[in-house]
């Protein structure tokens, strides 16, 4: 469980440099993808955030892994990377 919250972590914060980099609107990319990626299916990824890039095969495999071990996730567990992320774009500290 904490390697796929891991996992999970590191590549959301990967997509996130790089759309900075990009000078795109990264909140609204990351929060989109994350949302596709804990409720959606691999398909609705590619339909949704990712239909302006082109994604091979090996990354579709990666998705498709990555998505798998997000399944099997509590709800709780979903909902609480919700919450940081939300917390983290929006610059909010914890009191």
């Amino acid at each position: 469980m904490k390697r796929s919250t891991a996992v999970l972590l590191v590549t959301l914060s990967l997509l996130g440099v790089c759309r900075l980099a990009m000078g795109e609107d990264t909140n609204e990319f990351f929060m989109d993808f994350l949302q596709t990626l804990l409720v959606g299916s691999p398909d609705e990824l590619y339909e949704g955030p990712l239909s302006h890039y082109e994604v091979n095969t090996d990354a579709k495999a990666a998705l498709a892994e990555l998505k798998s071990c997000i399944d099997e996730l509590q709800p709780m567990h979903k909902a609480e990377l919700v919450k940081l992320l939300v917390r983290v774009m929006g610059g909010h500290q914890d009191p």
